[in-house]
């Protein structure tokens, strides 16, 4: 696939389902990928922190892996969360994911260990010269504890593996500079926060990796695909429609808001593994107001 398969457009950042004894629930997970398929995504992306990666054993991460890509990999292109705070571990589980069928890998920035910026490209440099596959850099300081510096990522951008950056630190002006610092790089950038697509998109972004198009698939692309058309007119319309969701999906840890909104749209139960706990009922009250809001307009007005 060219690279630019895998920067342009929506990647829902699939949740991963469990029964209610924990394991996980394969034919929930299969239903869900078919399902966001159907509905006109760009991409998909399990096992990222949505994906509750942090309570997977490995065995278990390359099995969801598998799973998503029997479903529809023959479709769209399947993007594997694959990071790790340990480079070692990260290599391993990337080439294993790559194994799995894996088009492309999402590497979450070291977290806990919290790296300087020169041990931040020696991580990702080194699991780009070995492990030949696409690979998208992701910066989410609130659950790594350090922010990926601009140079870092404008420096990882001349890599032929590093396609992407995924932004999740709600500073838009980094986001821009991120941009402005790698246009001439076979790069593109993407939101990780959905509350600012719509802003990441106007300062030259390319796509989402979205837990909000885990439930509203159809909105989330037209927002992203009429920005880039330059209809912003739709584009801001679908932002102003999606915020009332985007609030209540992060109104605690996600994924806990998205799995209850899969389990009131009749997807299955929010099960979680420990130590994440079921959400409260203000919030699921929040979700419903917004989910019930949503289905009173027509996604193709």
């Amino acid at each position: 696939m060219d690279h630019t398969t895998f920067v342009n457009g929506v990647f829902p950042a699939m949740t991963t389902p469990f029964t209610a004894d924990g394991s996980i629930d394969f034919d929930r997970l299969r239903a869900h990928a078919r399902r966001l398929v159907d509905r006109g995504v760009d991409g998909l992306v399990p096992v990222g922190s949505t994906g509750e990666s942090a309570t997977l054993t490995h065995d278990e991460h390359v099995k969801v892996v598998e799973a998503v890509v029997a479903e529809a990999g023959d479709e769209v292109p399947i993007i594997a969360g694959a990071g790790s705070n340990s480079t070692h571990e990260a290599l391993g589980l990337s080439q294993r994911s790559v194994d799995a069928g894996a088009d492309a890998l999402l590497l979450i920035s070291p977290y806990y260990n919290k790296p300087e910026p020169e041990g931040m490209e020696a991580h990702y440099r080194e699991i780009a010269d070995r492990v030949d596959a696409p690979q998208i850099i992701y910066n989410v300081p609130s659950r790594t504890g350090r922010n990926i510096a601009v140079e870092t990522a404008e420096a990882l951008a001349s890599h032929e593996n590093i396609v992407g950056y995924k932004a999740a630190s709600g500073d838009l002006s980094r986001v821009s500079e991120v941009v402005e610092r790698t246009r001439e790089e076979d790069f593109g950038v993407l939101s990780g926060d959905d509350g600012l697509t719509l802003p990441v998109l106007s300062v030259g972004g390319t796509g989402t990796i979205s837990v909000t198009a885990n439930v509203e698939p159809e909105r989330v692309s037209d927002l992203v695909w009429s920005a880039r058309d330059g209809d912003y007119e739709t584009a801001r319309r679908r932002h102003q429609e999606l915020e009332p969701l985007n609030r209540a999906l992060f109104a605690e840890t996600n994924p806990i808001p998205v799995k209850a909104a899969q389990e009131i749209l009749g997807h299955g139960p929010a099960n979680y593994r420990s130590p994440l706990t079921d959400a409260t009922e203000e919030t699921r009250e929040r979700l419903r107001e917004a989910l019930d809001a949503l289905d009173e307009q027509e996604v193709s007005a």
